[in-house]
């Protein structure tokens, strides 16, 4: 797949199916979207693209808001590519870019630039400034210029019932398995590995404690899961906790993401590593002691253990 950051370094060869929107986690109903691009490209040998738009509108028209995003635009990247778009332009939001015309959006982008002989849309998409216009506007337009609109019905959505949204609430609320459910995937986060207090080395649990570079990236619910990761080209299983580790460093207050993985003991420092959420085990809680948060532990290890033996 191609990629481009922005519109202007698209250089349309030929006609073209296009989809447009955010696509925050490439969820079941996102899926749906691309096979139906990719499917009107191959009967009528057109090439496929999709725009969307980084950051987030609303990151830049509602800074306050604080948005987290399901995926990163460099997982989304990988996911799209996945399904076989063609080409995918990332186009940088701005006030500046907000304010373009829905004229000057259909004009400009989809005719001039894209050279857009179908559009697949949902039927509430809005676009052009203050998202003035919506699908019917777009309807005349697509008469005017000569290119089709495929609509994403609100039944078609209704049926998957499924948002960005619903994932977003799902992972905040800790409900892992159903926003699994929702993306067709298990949820991951990816980082490097740091360096730790490594107290969990002095109770038998050393962890590997990642960092999320990207500031926007959603972090589950604290608490204890059930994950996975690909080290060393095998599939391992552990225990991850999120959380301020109360019982261990009560005053530092920061969210960690440690995880305990069962019968590996490489060192994995400085590794970038993707981490699979499976299941919610627990709240995290606050031990009176640190052998009682061992013994929480290993009951935890003992539930790891039987998730990964059933996997």
């Amino acid at each position: 797949m191609n990629t481009y950051k922005n519109i202007n370094q698209y250089n349309a060869q030929k006609k073209a199916v296009v989809t447009i929107g955010t696509f925050d986690g490439l969820h079941h109903g996102h899926q749906q979207i691309l096979n139906k691009v990719v499917n009107r490209a191959q009967v009528e040998d057109l090439t496929t693209v999709l725009l969307t738009f980084f950051p987030h509108p609303r990151m830049v028209l509602q800074p306050d808001h604080d948005l987290k995003m399901i995926t990163t635009i460099e997982e989304r990247v990988e996911l799209v590519a996945s399904h076989g778009i063609e080409h995918m332009i990332i186009h940088p939001f701005s006030k500046e870019f907000s304010r373009t015309s829905a004229h000057e959006y259909v004009k400009k982008i989809l005719v001039d630039q894209l050279n857009a002989a179908v559009v697949v849309i949902g039927y509430d998409h809005h676009y052009g400034r203050n998202r003035s216009a919506n699908i019917d506007d777009l309807r005349k337009d697509a008469a005017a210029y000569g290119f089709e609109i495929i609509e994403i019905s609100k039944e078609e959505v209704d049926e998957v019932a499924v948002s960005s949204t619903k994932v977003r609430a799902a992972i905040n609320e800790g409900h892992i398995e159903i926003a699994n459910q929702y993306l067709n995937r298990p949820f991951s986060l990816k980082g490097k590995v740091i360096k730790g207090k490594q107290i969990g080395r002095t109770i038998n649990y050393p962890t590997a404690n990642l960092h999320i570079p990207q500031s926007y990236k959603l972090v589950p619910k604290a608490g204890v899961y059930v994950t996975s990761s690909i080290l060393n080209g095998n599939t391992v299983y552990g225990m991850t906790n999120i959380g301020t580790n109360p019982t261990i460093d009560a005053m530092d207050g920061s969210l960690k993401i440690e995880t305990y993985y069962l019968d590996f003991h490489s060192d994995l420092y400085e590794h970038d590593v993707e981490l699979f959420f499976h299941k919610r085990l627990r709240d995290e809680a606050r031990f009176n002691s640190l052998d009682e948060l061992k013994a929480s532990m290993s009951q935890d290890e003992q539930q790891a253990r039987n998730y990964a033996q059933q996997a």
